[in-house]
């Protein structure tokens, strides 16, 4: 049934259904670990939001390069930006494919073994290729997307771009149609020998907490803490 209580019909329901998963290509597939992965789409974007930093990979003349930057997704798409003088971002600009990725990490896995350490941890790969954002009111709202990726509702308080500030940051839009997520939790996977083993394993849980806000010491006195600022947590928390 819709959400107007009317019969969905079986091409609706497909199409409903395909809108929650990504499917896997040939570049995005969880070959190694499979059961790891995954391709529904609220996941992979979960993990995108809760992402501060992202890394975009391309390639120049055959030579690789991983850079990292601040993103933000709104809906299907990514947005990263920067200045125009950015060679990532003139590169991406030109059309050559990229690799975005963010990885969150959970926990450090300790095994009876060396061997079998490992981390507990959720990450994201979107292969594409991203385009300029042109239009002054789409570059607003990209900003403040991005503004308010990093501290919600900040977008409102601070002062809006000038004309100039707008003129001199190249937006990219990298859509989010080709991607995948991939996540280890849980305990470690000893070999049935070694859990005889008389060594401490377990997990050592990681989280990202927010230390006191520090004023800028140029800030007026009588201008308070927002409220935002000091209810800010990682989304997961």
């Amino acid at each position: 049934m819709s959400e107007h209580g009317k019969p969905v019909s079986r091409d609706q329901a497909q199409q409903e259904t395909a809108a929650e998963r990504i499917e896997p290509t040939v570049r995005t597939k969880i070959n190694r670990y499979p059961a790891r992965g995954n391709y529904d789409r609220n996941a992979v974007e979960a993990i995108l939001d809760e992402a501060m930093v992202c890394h975009v990979g391309f390639a120049i003349d055959g030579q690789p390069y991983v850079m990292p930057t601040i993103h933000a997704r709104d809906g299907a798409r990514i947005f990263i930006h920067g200045s125009p003088m950015s060679r990532m971002l003139r590169t991406a600009a030109a059309g050559v494919p990229l690799c975005l990725t963010v990885t969150l990490h959970d926990g450090i896995v300790l095994a009876r073994s060396a061997f079998h350490h490992s981390m507990n941890y959720r990450s994201v790969v979107v292969i594409g290729r991203a385009h300029e954002v042109r239009a002054t009111t789409a570059k607003l709202a990209a900003m403040r997307a991005l503004v308010d990726h990093l501290m919600p509702g900040r977008w409102e308080d601070a002062r809006q771009p000038s004309a100039g500030e707008i003129a001199g940051t190249l937006i990219l839009e990298l859509p989010l149609t080709e991607a995948s997520a991939k996540v280890r939790t849980g305990g470690p996977l000893d070999s049935e020998e070694d859990y005889k083993l008389s060594v401490w394993a377990g997990v050592v849980p990681l989280t990202l907490a927010p230390g006191a806000p520090q004023r800028d010491e140029r800030l007026p006195g009588g201008i308070e803490l927002p409220d935002y600022v000091r209810r800010w947590r990682r989304l997961s928390s």
